[in-house]
């Protein structure tokens, strides 16, 4: 799996003369988004908790409703295992941005709190690599999609053609 987290590159001497000022106003906002962002991370990090709960719950779950409903449990094929690893995966998937959102608001809170340089550079470069997580994976959903769309075209076609 792709790093996506990267460390802030050093700065030249040729850089370390052109400085980007901070004005209160940016700082204000910088602290107010750490809030904001530590509080989507903690519900994240709940939430990847919940869905590793569920994960492990899935045999009772399962249990539950293949008495409930009997052979029209659509779930019932794929199996109790795949259930779980797929709880897993969603639950790992889910966990990371959260930990990005969450070190973002420590180094941003940080930088603003203590005028910290280097706790900036981590705060942006952990933001970042959540919109370049983000990014990536909406990429792969879209061609999943697509994918699955030029499919059921195939399947379509290929039906017609045999009904005919």
């Amino acid at each position: 799996m792709e790093n996506f987290e990267e460390t802030p590159a050093p700065l030249s001497e040729a850089h370390a003369t052109e400085t980007l000022k901070v004005t209160e106003d940016v700082r204000s906002y910088m602290y107010e988004t750490a809030k904001w962002t530590k509080f989507l991370s903690i519900i994240g990090f709940i939430g990847t908790g919940f869905m590793v709960l569920i994960s492990f719950s899935v045999g009772a779950i399962m249990s539950v409703m293949d008495n409930m409903l009997g052979d029209a449990n659509p779930y019932a094929k794929l199996g109790t295992g795949a259930l779980t690893v797929i709880l897993l995966l969603t639950a790992l998937l889910y966990f990371y941005p959260s930990l990005l959102l969450f070190k973002y608001s420590n180094a941003a809170k940080k930088a603003v709190l203590y005028e910290d340089q280097a706790s900036l550079g981590i705060a942006v470069s952990k933001l970042k690599s959540f919109f370049k997580f983000w990014g990536i994976l909406i990429i792969v959903v879209l061609a999943f999609y697509i994918i699955i769309f030029l499919f059921a075209i195939v399947a379509g076609i290929g039906a017609a053609t045999m009904s005919a």
